[in-house]
């Protein structure tokens, strides 16, 4: 006891003055100091603790950050934060947001030796994504430090490959209000239940004869359809969850090149694609209820509950908690929410080097929207109870809403919606845009370009 509030009051001491030097240390030295304040006894590591604080460099703040999370008795190493950063760091997350608002703090050398220690301990297959050179700061597009573990080992959430389907007909387990992923591609109709894929949060399938892989966050509420046919492969990439996060969002992988992925963006961030060029094309999906898509597709096909795991399938048991939230489960830092908050959810296109997003609760009033993105003309569809928006192209169309739910009216003629385009009278098709759900604070944060917000008028 009498130790601990005696290496407390030294750190104390330290924060409430300058230093008289720099204590001088070898990179070997630092790293082994870093090493003890992770893995040491805690005499040893408040000792270490002390020496790294009269350092006095801020390029131990990431080795110290992921001690911070994992060592039992962290609070000698917040008080070393705060006196290295000059801010009050009290938790890991206070840590995490310092990292991503300093990005110019490049780590120490060895920081990299001591995560990948910490992470073989957790799970040796996490090197498969970061061993040898991959975690480099050269070899990364995104900084290591904002690696972080999820809590699961590698596909410690189990990809469905190929799942079962059944006839909407035998789908008794669903219930109507149950919330599905609706894709067609090619005529071919397939619901996805979310309370089957918040526990999987990944499919590999072909779907009208494309591969496809649906890569579905439930941290950031996005559910999105990645086509996985690549030219350079002879058979499409097959992803799986690796147990990494970056800024809230999961990363995925490819079983071909063990390649980290952005799920976000769907490019290659680590690995041998990551210089590749690579954005796998986007698809378009629908969150809907179940009653909404089987009334629209009958003869849609579902996933059957036969998917090989045993898991709680059950309705509103998987992330209910997180999902009635308004708090994130991993710390990222938040943009603007004077209009919409960080977990309302917006529907989102993309579309070269523009983007926009429409927040959901905006088609209560409004359920057809003309607008434009990226100097492309669009019109949504939306309803807001069902949490569902479809996006096509207008070209110099205007729609309103028409008599019929499945239907739109412009120049007093009726376009029939359908999930590939909208059927004008005369049979002209205006091709459906791909876009997808998230939370607010995901595309604010994951695009890597500024998007517009669309704003009610």
């Amino acid at each position: 006891m009498f130790a601990r509030f005696f290496a407390a009051m030294a750190i104390w001491g330290l924060l409430g003055s300058g230093f008289a030097h720099a204590a001088t240390l070898t990179d070997e030295e630092v790293g082994t100091l870093s090493e003890t304040a992770m893995f040491g006894n805690p005499p040893d590591a408040q000792a270490a603790l002390l020496k790294l604080i009269e350092r006095g460099d801020q390029d131990v703040v990431a080795s110290l950050v992921l001690a911070l999370r994992f060592r039992r008795s962290s609070e000698f190493i917040a008080l070393a934060l705060t006196r290295l950063t000059g801010e009050r760091i009290g938790e890991w997350s206070d840590g995490i947001l310092w990292q991503e608002s300093n990005p110019d703090i490049i780590p120490h050398e060895s920081f990299r030796a001591l995560k990948l220690k910490l992470y073989n301990r957790i799970d040796p297959n996490f090197l498969r994504f970061l061993g040898g050179d991959r975690a480099l700061r050269e070899n990364l597009s995104i900084r290591l430090e904002e690696i972080i573990w999820g809590g699961v080992i590698v596909d410690g959430i189990p990809s469905l490959d190929n799942p079962a389907m059944i006839a909407a007909d035998d789908a008794d387990y669903l219930l109507d209000g149950d919330m599905v992923f609706g894709i067609e591609i090619n005529s071919d109709v397939r619901a996805y239940p979310l309370r089957i894929m918040g526990w999987h949060e990944m499919f590999n399938d072909t779907i009208g004869g494309v591969p496809v892989a649906l890569a579905y966050c439930t941290l950031c509420g996005a559910a999105i359809v990645f086509e996985t046919r690549i030219e350079a492969y002879k058979n499409p990439l097959q992803f799986g969850s690796s147990g990494f996060l970056y800024r809230s969002n999961k990363l995925m992988f490819d079983r071909t090149t063990d390649s980290l992925w952005n799920q976000f963006t769907g490019q290659p961030v680590s690995g041998p694609l990551r210089n590749s060029g690579m954005t796998l094309p986007i698809r378009p999906v629908v969150t809907t209820t179940w009653a909404d898509w089987k009334q629209r597709h009958p003869t849609t096909t579902v996933l059957s509950l036969e998917t090989g795991f045993q898991r709680d399938y059950g309705p509103g048991v998987v992330y209910s908690d997180y999902f009635s939230s308004p708090d994130l489960m991993f710390p990222t830092t938040v943009g603007d929410e004077s209009v919409v908050k960080r977990k309302d959810r917006v529907f989102g296109i993309r579309d070269v080097a523009a983007a926009r997003a429409w927040p959901v609760a905006a088609f209560e009033k409004e359920p057809v929207i003309n607008d434009v993105v990226g100097g492309r003309a669009v019109v949504l569809v939306g309803d807001a109870k069902t949490r569902s928006v479809r996006a096509y192209d207008r070209n110099d169309w205007i729609f309103e809403p028409a008599d019929a739910p499945d239907q739109l009216r412009s120049d007093g003629d009726d376009w029939i919606i359908t999930e590939s385009s909208l059927v004008g009278p005369d049979g002209q098709k205006l091709a459906r845009v791909p876009g997808h759900l998230s939370y607010w604070f995901a595309w604010d944060g994951y695009l890597g370009v500024d998007s517009t917000l669309y704003r009610a008028p």
